[in-house]
């Protein structure tokens, strides 16, 4: 059986939700100039940061199992923006950090673009259904 992975998303204001994964919560929301009350982050803008977290999750694991002399990772995400449908046509990953060999922490960022689920999601297609409850 596959294995799942649930979050909640409930509405708390006008325009804003509270974003719930396991006991970790958030807050997700327009910004004043976009009719909300910018009191989180936009759906975009998280999931832009799941992809950036997802990433540095695996690269910080490859850099551990491999005792690589790897430190101060930064990931600076940017993403281009379609006309319509509204979407992302591409995101970039600048990954800097503290390294001695360049070869191997291209590696490194192989390895772990290979292993991020966000990444391996957003490179195919994604079924996606809506159900009301």
């Amino acid at each position: 059986m596959a294995q799942e992975v649930h979050v909640q998303v409930k509405q708390i204001s006008a325009s804003t939700s509270e974003c719930t994964a396991r006991q970790f919560k958030t807050l997700s929301d327009r910004p004043e100039a976009k009719g909300g009350s910018d009191r989180g982050p936009m759906g975009g803008e998280m999931l832009l940061m799941g992809l950036g977290g997802c990433f540095m999750s695996n690269l910080l694991a490859a850099v551990k199992a491999r005792e690589a002399a790897v430190s101060d990772i930064a990931i600076a995400l940017t993403a281009t923006l379609a006309d319509a449908p509204a979407r992302f046509s591409a995101v970039k990953l600048a990954v800097s950090g503290n390294y001695a060999d360049k070869a191997i922490m291209e590696k490194l960022v192989t390895i772990a673009e290979r292993s991020c689920i966000v990444a391996n999601t957003l490179k195919g297609a994604v079924q996606l259904s809506f159900e009301v409850v």
